[in-house]
């Protein structure tokens, strides 16, 4: 089984691509849930299901354009720089390293995170793309 976390503001235009994707996506191998802005809140839960694949899912200004899929390296992010959350996810998937088979911290450039702002259409793409990258068990 594997875990996917969805990070980031559900009210702010892009930074809503992690709930928007935990809450739509369904795969029979995938387990998917919003975390919003408290990823913390879920190290019970994964350490509970210990998933062979946890998968953090966040908008992260990469300096590329919207819609960017990149994987990132745990260990190269500090607090603040990535999503608009608290905390550091590099800190979360260090804490949850014993938690896990592997994790996986995938960022998505965003665009536009006003508020009341609906996914812009290079985010949703990415989204889409990401999706049928798992149905075939690939992640990017």
């Amino acid at each position: 089984m594997n875990l996917l976390l969805g990070i980031g503001n559900p009210r702010h235009g892009d930074d809503a691509l992690g709930p928007v994707f935990a809450r739509a996506f369904r795969h029979p191998g995938w387990r998917c849930f919003n975390a919003a802005t408290a990823p913390e809140n879920f190290t019970g839960l994964v350490r509970r299901l210990h998933p062979d694949t946890l998968v953090l899912l966040d908008a992260a200004d990469l300096g590329m354009p919207p819609g960017t899929l990149q994987r990132l390296d745990p260990s190269a992010i500090a607090s603040g720089d990535f999503g608009t959350h608290a905390g550091s996810l590099g800190q979360l998937a260090a804490y949850l390293s014993d938690g896990a088979g592997r994790i996986i911290i995938l960022g998505i450039q965003p665009g536009p995170t006003t508020p009341g702002t609906r996914l812009s259409p290079p985010v949703r793409a990415a989204l889409k793309t990401l999706a049928r990258s798992l149905d075939r068990n690939c992640i990017p």
